[in-house]
């Protein structure tokens, strides 16, 4: 069979053509993912770039969707393609572990121990005092790495089960202040050039 009756073939048009739209779309919406998320994080430069190779393996797709406007297999990987390419997009976007996060711990134990043993971790902690409805309870405050989330999280059940703990995202961290960071941010090295203010 020469290559002119391959691709005229049932099998290129229904299985060949919709298997390459299906991982073209993984593809761009991997990108789109991670440009969403980098835009957050505040990386001008590398933003733009993802989005640039998100559009052209788009424009891919979509050509063969156009091509093959009667193909219900196109339809189904273009969809499906997007719904994986979705989910790969914040796997790579975990596993990177990209930026610094502020880890509040609400405690009405004793907290010192705690407060010790992330110190030794490397973290830089701050402490308050506060009320609550039950009375006072002690507010530590910490930013880390997000590659570093699970091992504070171990920390704080091994010492304080009990105790009340949320992470949310930080977007920018003074990286020059000791007072706040004590490791800096290997993922923010790595992409340091591409970071908004650098």
């Amino acid at each position: 069979m020469d290559i002119i009756a391959i691709f005229n073939s049932d099998i290129y048009t229904f299985a060949v053509i919709p298997l390459l739209i299906f991982l073209a779309r993984i593809v761009d919406v991997s990108f789109g993912t991670m440009r969403v998320i980098f835009i957050s994080k505040g990386f001008r430069y590398l933003a733009p770039f993802l989005g640039f190779f998100e559009v052209l393996v788009w424009l891919g797709a979509m050509r063969q969707i156009m091509v093959n406007l009667s193909s219900v297999a196109c339809y189904i990987a273009y969809a499906a393609g997007f719904a994986a390419g979705t989910y790969a997009g914040i796997v790579i976007e975990q596993k990177l572990s990209i930026g610094n996060v502020i880890i509040r711990i609400i405690t009405n134990n004793d907290s010192s121990r705690l407060l010790k043993k992330l110190q030794e971790e490397g973290h830089i902690v701050t402490s308050s005092g506060a009320k609550s409805p039950d009375g006072k309870v002690k507010i530590l405050y910490a930013v880390l790495r997000r590659q570093d989330i699970s091992k504070a999280i171990k920390t704080v059940k091994e010492f304080n089960p009990n105790a009340f703990y949320s992470i949310e995202d930080v977007r920018f961290v003074s990286e020059n202040n000791h007072h706040v960071v004590h490791k800096p941010d290997r993922s923010s090295s790595m992409f340091g050039f591409y970071r908004k203010g650098k």
